[in-house]
């Protein structure tokens, strides 16, 4: 398996790509591409033109939940992948969502997305390739974690937003599961322990994406407990991670550092 950064905060000295508060990831494994998540803008597209990225090998789009930094960039993305392209979600994805008064859901209609884009909305795991697996619902197992946030508009009434759409991509590789992650609304433990039931994965070669977390604290420390005893090894904290908190996984765990243009082989 082949993971490129092509959308993230940060960018790397001497690599001349455009960041923006966003993420989007391209996997390519067993000659298939999938990305997770598109951006806020076009500017997820005009890195993949930089890189050299041919999106048109693109047959799915997973969408780790329906805030405008994870979806913004689809309009842009979506004549340049393959035809027809599957857009993989939970259901609550689509609904509309607000925070601080401001809205912060898909920022385009629906209904103005082509023809050959396919919704494959689902609450439940679902194999979009041998070892990549879209995990749908995560349970919320860890009191400390998944906190709601903003609120979202449910059968016409506006009420806290708890993101159960928020997921993430499992990957099995030959070193273990390889949690590939937007934002960990879900609570980036919650999220993992899910992935290795899901999988039977009993070890954890790493995680990229964001946390979701930005201060030390009760939830901060339980998640470098659990991590511990999970047998984390690679961390690869980046969009919604603070540098307090890069900080102390740096004390515990392999962090590396992580901006548009990284690629790994997992």
């Amino acid at each position: 398996m082949k993971l490129t950064v092509l959308m993230d905060n940060n960018t790397f000295i001497d690599r001349y790509y455009l960041g923006e508060p966003a993420a989007s990831y391209l996997l390519e494994t067993e000659g298939k591409a999938f990305l997770l998540d598109a951006g806020y803008s076009a500017c997820t597209l005009e890195n993949a033109r930089r890189m050299g990225v041919d999106l048109a090998r693109v047959s799915d789009i997973v969408l780790s939940h329906g805030h405008d930094d994870h979806t913004g960039g689809l309009p842009a993305l979506l004549p340049a992948c393959a035809h027809p392209v599957r857009i993989w979600a939970h259901p609550d994805a689509l609904l509309p969502k607000r925070c601080d008064g401001l809205s912060v859901g898909l920022p385009f209609a629906l209904d103005t997305l082509p023809d050959y884009a396919q919704l494959c909305l689902s609450r439940t795991p679902v194999e979009l390739a041998p070892g990549v697996l879209f995990l749908g619902e995560i349970p919320r197992v860890n009191p400390l974690e998944a906190p709601p946030l903003g609120e979202t508009l449910r059968d016409g009434r506006w009420e806290p937003d708890r993101l159960l759409d928020d997921t993430a991509l499992a990957l099995t590789t030959q070193d273990g599961l390889f949690l590939l992650t937007g934002c960990s609304h879900a609570g980036i433990c919650n999220m993992l322990q899910y992935a290795a039931a899901c999988t039977g994965q009993t070890r954890i070669a790493g995680i990229l994406g964001g946390m979701h977390l930005f201060a030390p604290g009760a939830q901060l420390d339980f998640v470098l407990e659990r991590f511990a005893e999970l047998g984390v090894k690679m961390l690869y904290p980046c969009h919604c991670t603070s540098l307090a908190v890069k900080h102390a996984l740096c004390s515990a765990f392999d962090v590396q550092e992580v901006g548009v243009g990284l690629s790994l082989t997992l």
